[in-house]
């Protein structure tokens, strides 16, 4: 099944899409291309929002000197070379809280699950960076940033519930 349906199904039935994604064996290759694809976007997610501060509608956390291109430089290494070994350590933290409650997964399935997770909520971040960027910093980017952090923790929770089942 594609991607992008597996993303849908996994708003509807979080459990199922992981035991899928869990029984198509260990695949390094397909959970890191799941971490760097979400990293991306959320990358690009960014754009609109840096945009506008380059324009100067809204003051720059940045040094003055620091033009557009720089803004984008420094928030790709951010994003996209430092947040994955992020990533990483959260789902060790993650592998071992389970572990502490009689979790019977294995560290590729919490890295799985949390990566998976980034990628399926990786819409509602667009959507976040368009409201940033075309509404500014208020309610309805709020709104939007709490609906994302709601729905990536509920879909990583029972992701990792599924991902720590003893099937």
């Amino acid at each position: 099944m594609a991607v992008t349906s597996d993303i849908m199904q996994t708003w509807r039935t979080p459990r199922q899409v992981m035991r899928k994604l869990l029984d198509q064996g260990r695949r390094e290759d397909r959970a890191i291309v799941y971490l760097m694809v979400a990293c991306v976007l959320i990358f690009v997610a960014q754009w609109p929002r840096l945009s506008r501060i380059a324009a100067g509608f809204e003051p720059s956390p940045w040094p003055v000197e620091i033009n557009f291109e720089g803004m984008m430089t420094y928030t790709f290494y951010a994003l996209v070379v430092m947040l994955p070994l992020a990533f990483y350590g959260l789902a060790a933290i993650a592998r071992l809280v389970a572990m502490l409650f009689g979790g019977h997964g294995s560290w590729y399935s919490a890295r799985l699950a949390l990566f998976w997770t980034l990628l399926a909520t990786s819409p509602l971040l667009l959507l976040h960076g368009l409201a940033r960027g075309f509404v500014g910093p208020g309610v309805q980017a709020n709104l939007v940033g709490f609906i994302w952090l709601a729905g990536f923790a509920l879909l990583w929770f029972q992701s990792v519930l599924e991902a720590e089942s003893s099937r």
